[in-house]
């Protein structure tokens, strides 16, 4: 296969096709199967995805936590409302956070913005990092714990901005796994959100294995990608984490000829940054910046659970690389067709 180029991944997509809500029920979002090896494809409802696993095969699951990262602040002296988008914590003794800041171009080192009705929060800016990053000091006074939960509340979910409508009070539980643990994203892994109780406890009476990695999501996950040459593009780094339960729950599978399947592309990303040489899971803790786009070899999941993605999108170049290019493509001409729902709240795949 030549090296693919940018343009190789554009689509039309209709704007109504969006998904602005999640669907009622969780595991009722359409599900559409691809077979890779025939290229079949087939519309079903999510919760069938128990037809198309045995006893034995393992789901692998990033249980990351979406923490409420966007918050709204006033300026100091003109009061002038400032979107502040939390990205990631950078030191928690001195309360350093590196984020975005919408209108940038007001906010310079050493202003200080104020949170809440009562102004009970106050941040100064420290340091100037790209056109719209700063580094904010928050100052309080009291337990650490105190301060996460003033982000808490004074923070809203961090819906995506192709979301035009205000956040409601469903999001705040839609926009986040039934297994989400470990606090630390900015955006959700949203092939997750399909997943019910009812639907896990299902599969666990069949004999699914369910196996858990954390990658905490960076807003670099919707950055567009500026080169037409795609070896050029370079991806945000996110921290992640694959313990050994995990790894060894993996490898007994693909030991015992059991189908991998991975909840997808943050699990994805997470499983192919860390393969042995045998071509087995390795436990890693750190960070991760992988980019994959075709041509790819995939060394752990044999199938791969996804949603609709954007155009010209390095998660759209991920899925062509495990399902190629022309047979996602052509799928994604059919989802169209079929008024699929797309993007966090939209419908799923399952590319088998």
């Amino acid at each position: 296969m030549n090296k693919m180029k940018l343009s190789q991944f554009n689509f039309d997509l209709p704007q109504e096709l969006i998904a602005e809500h999640p669907s009622e029920n969780r595991d009722e979002a359409r599900l559409m199967v691809l077979h890779r090896d025939t290229g079949k494809i087939e519309h079903r409802l999510f919760k069938d995805i128990i037809e198309y696993v045995d006893e034995g095969d393992v789901m692998i699951m990033n249980n990351t936590r979406v923490f409420p990262a966007r918050m709204y602040g006033n300026k100091e002296k003109t009061g002038a409302k400032i979107e502040v988008f939390l990205l990631r914590e950078l030191n928690r003794e001195s309360l350093l956070w590196d984020v975005l800041v919408d209108p940038a171009r007001k906010i310079r080192i050493g202003n200080k913005l104020y949170f809440g009705d009562d102004d009970s929060l106050v941040a100064e800016v420290i340091d100037n990092t790209t056109s719209r990053g700063r580094t904010l000091r928050f100052l309080f006074d009291g337990p650490y714990e105190e301060f996460k939960q003033k982000i808490t509340d004074l923070g809203e979910t961090p819906l995506p901005k192709y979301i035009k409508r205000a956040v409601e009070s469903e999001d705040e539980e839609r926009y986040q796994t039934i297994y989400a643990k470990v606090e630390g994203a900015v955006a959700a892994p949203t092939a997750g959100l399909h997943f019910s109780k009812g639907l896990l406890k299902r599969l666990e009476l069949k004999g699914i294995d369910f196996a858990e990695v954390t990658l905490h999501i960076g807003l670099g996950t919707f950055r567009p990608v500026e080169v037409e040459d795609l070896t050029k593009h370079k991806m945000d780094s996110e921290q992640m984490v694959i313990d050994e339960k995990c790894a060894e729950t993996v490898n007994n599978a693909k030991r015992n000829k059991k189908k991998v399947i991975a909840v997808g592309t943050t699990s994805m990303r997470a499983i192919e940054t860390s393969v042995s040489t045998d071509g087995m899971l390795k436990p890693f803790e750190g960070w991760t910046n992988k980019f994959i786009f075709p041509p790819y070899e995939f060394s752990i999941a044999d199938a791969l659970i996804t949603n609709f993605h954007t155009p010209l999108s390095t998660l759209l170049m991920m899925i062509s690389a495990f399902g190629g290019h022309d047979a996602i493509m052509e799928a994604y001409q059919e989802a169209i067709k079929e008024k699929y729902r797309f993007y966090s709240y939209g419908d799923a795949m399952l590319i088998l």
